[in-house]
């Protein structure tokens, strides 16, 4: 049994012990060559790293218990903070009052997140399970956001009274009564932590409870009041992170302000080898002093999130995987939906199903196309932007519903297509409709290099390097903060037309172009999936190790999927930029990858129409409803979605529809088994399994 340590410990030999050790100390290394720092600066950012290991730690806690890494680590603590925050800065308490009114309220909110939300996915994949947290952190953004208005104020960002009068100086560097006690408290949370963990019954309990939780049911442990343990553990960990971050330096909030530190505990994470809790502090405090010595020599933080995501796949592509285990279960039901059925083969040409498909087809042309004449200028561009958003959501449909690689940077491969069309359009004069094809090359080839570290990284993993990519592209790529290469002048009032002449001045013409884009998108993915590739992409995500012994080149499957899936949505990045008339960089924020991600989940990730009820959803609640309520609506409804139809929005209508064609069947006396509840939706079966002219009997029961 894998079990969480300190390090060094048991009868293992010191080169055993020590070589988890190998990595972070050849960057702390690195940094001391490279990136000479004083001592004051280096010590603020070890005590920086010291004080976000605790978040690191509450992701190794929740890997352990769960099998899943929780992309609400750090908003877990944001709540009880932002409250103990408020308690100062509104009533006057104390710094001490603070802490326990903020540790008491983490204590209660970290029980209530596991009974209500967690506890509910049990038994659920664990793809579920980990799409559930990113809406758990908009939601808990959302808590921090609408928490002010009890005082009746407004977000902002605060900072808590120091707690004594005394300072230290160390190479220049003053540090307060908040650092010295962050000195103090967490080296004795996590020593408590490890001597719990490694010392006692309930340590052991834990441990066996994560490996194999159904085992250790019927051994008797209580796993899922374990389970609340540890949530609660990672909330009140969150919670003084941030707690000692609001004492030294100030607190935001919101969805998004945590990003940060969530990348950073992942990063120590990872060269943790999830689960080494000695070897995840050390690299903590390491990638605290590395954060602040790149500061420190570059006067910015540009270069951080770049250096945090090179870390992150390095890290992740030396981990040798599916040595254990464990590991192998890691990378295995990455499932989120299932597949859309087609319409029966024995009522594919009845003509009610004909008709049905006509009226619908006939509905959605006639509304499409009055748009422009009944719409306002600002509805006709909003239309215009959930079309564009509604071709990334294809896109994410392809890559993670149909092929299974789970993606959290979506919005920016679309980002890279619309920087590379305002350089080409703006800079060098190119046409739009060559330049769109050239953001289109340009989303291909950035999925495509995205997609190379997924040759060995599955599952979880590849979310988490899609996400820290997001990151590195908005803070290094898209800010032209080193390379100043994307026009970001508005050109909104002379919009070049296409192809020379076709004009792109009104709204009703963006709009017309936002809808050609969507129709050719569906139009592609839908051949895609037809085609023996997308049944391909369909088996590699059923079971990729089945497929590849089936003789099938997964590798180019794999690769071919994130081409396509960036391609559509380069060119959707592009079309953006022109409706946008300028490339704005907060189009494109990891925030937005993950809420387009969202968005898709709550129409469906394994369905065409999912991605365009996604986009309607995530973009009408924006528009209907005012911030913060907006994030509410988006993140509970994800939340419902996940726990009462995981297949979406589209995956309830394609059940309304086999729920109509299966009475359909029953009035004409026709048999289908591909609609029972056991039939299996890529088999179709033909109705009678003899001659022709053989008559079915009347007093049969017919399957539903």
């Amino acid at each position: 049994m894998e079990e969480v340590t300190a390090g060094g410990q048991g009868s293992m030999d010191w080169r055993h012990s020590a070589s988890p050790y190998l990595a972070p100390a050849v960057l702390l290394v690195a940094q001391l060559v490279l990136l000479p720092v004083p001592l004051g600066t280096f010590v603020a950012g070890a005590l920086a790293g010291l004080v976000g290991s605790l978040a690191a730690v509450g992701l190794a806690l929740v890997w352990r218990a769960s099998r899943v890494i929780n992309f609400a680590a750090g908003d877990l603590g944001i709540v009880p903070a932002t409250l103990a925050v408020l308690l100062a800065d509104q009533w006057g308490w104390n710094y001490w009052a603070c802490a326990a009114a903020g540790l008491a309220a983490a204590v209660v909110l970290g029980v209530a997140v596991e009974g209500l939300i967690i506890r509910r996915f049990f038994d659920a994949p664990r793809v579920l399970l980990t799409v559930a947290t990113i809406g758990l952190a908009q939601l808990l953004g959302f808590g921090a956001l609408i928490l002010p208005r009890a005082w009746g104020a407004s977000p902002s960002v605060r900072s808590l009274p120091e707690p004594f009068g005394m300072s230290i100086e160390i190479g220049g560097t003053v540090f307060d009564g908040s650092d010295l006690v962050a000195l103090f408290v967490v080296p004795l949370l996590l020593i408590g932590l490890v001597l719990v963990l490694n010392r006692t019954a309930l340590g052991v309990a834990i441990r066996a409870s994560a490996d194999r939780s159904s085992r250790a049911l019927t051994l008797g442990i209580p796993v899922k009041r374990l389970q609340s343990l540890i949530w609660t553990l990672a909330t009140v960990g969150a919670f003084v992170a941030l707690f000692l971050t609001a004492g030294t330096g100030g607190l935001g909030v919101g969805y998004g302000t945590s990003l940060g530190l969530l990348l950073r505990a992942i990063a120590a994470l990872v060269l943790g080898r999830m689960t080494h809790v000695g070897v995840i502090v050390f690299s903590s405090v390491v990638l605290g002093v590395l954060e602040l010595a790149v500061r420190f020599q570059t006067g910015d933080g540009a270069l951080v999130a770049p250096l945090l995501a090179a870390i992150i796949i390095g890290a992740l592509l030396l981990r040798r995987m599916g040595v254990t285990r464990a590991d192998r279960d890691d990378t295995s039901s990455w499932r989120l939906a299932s597949d859309v059925r087609p319409v029966p083969a024995e009522l594919a040409r009845r003509w009610e199903v004909t008709a049905a498909r006509l009226g619908l087809v006939s509905l959605g042309v006639t509304a499409l196309a009055v748009c422009p004449f009944v719409l306002s200028t600002g509805a006709m561009l909003k239309l215009g932007a959930v079309l564009i958003i509604a071709s990334v959501g294809v896109s994410l449909v392809i890559l993670s519903g149909w092929a299974g690689q789970l993606s959290l940077g979506q919005m920016a491969f679309a980002g890279m297509g619309g920087a590379v069309f305002a350089w080409a359009n703006q800079t060098h004069a190119v046409d739009p409709a060559l330049a769109i094809c050239m953001g289109a090359g340009a989303g291909a080839v950035a999925a495509v290099v995205v997609g190379l570290p997924a040759l060995r990284i599955r599952g979880v993993y590849l979310a988490v390097t899609t996400l820290a990519l997001a990151v590195a592209c908005s803070n290094g790529v898209f800010d032209n903060g080193y390379f100043d290469w994307i026009p970001t002048g508005s050109f909104a009032g002379h919009r070049p037309a296409l192809l020379g002449r076709i004009p792109m001045d009104t709204p009703a013409e963006l709009y017309l172009l936002a809808l050609g884009l969507l129709v050719v998108s569906l139009l592609a993915a839908t051949a895609l999936r037809r085609s023996r590739s997308g049944r391909v992409l369909i088996a590699i995500r059923e079971n990729e190790d089945a497929t590849r012994a089936y003789g099938v080149a997964v590798t180019q499957a794999k690769l071919a999927a994130f081409a396509v899936s960036g391609a559509i949505a380069g060119a959707a990045g592009a079309v953006f930029t022109l409706h946008q008339g300028a490339f704005k960089q907060a189009l494109f924020l990891p925030e937005e990858s993950v809420a387009t991600f969202i968005g898709v989940v709550l129409g469906g990730l394994a369905s065409l129409p999912g991605a365009v009820i996604g986009a309607f959803i995530l973009r009408g609640s924006g528009w209907l409803l005012p911030a913060p309520w907006n994030l509410f609506a988006t993140a509970a409804g994800a939340l419902f979605v996940l726990l009462v139809m995981p297949d979406g929005v589209g995956g309830a209508l394609v059940r309304f529809r086999d729920l109509m064609l299966s009475n359909l069947a029953r009035r004409r006396g026709i048999i289908v088994p591909s609609l029972s509840d056991l039939g299996d939706p890529e088999v179709l079966t033909d109705a009678s399994a003899g001659p022709a002219d053989e008559s079915v009997d009347e007093s049969a029961e017919v399957s539903p």
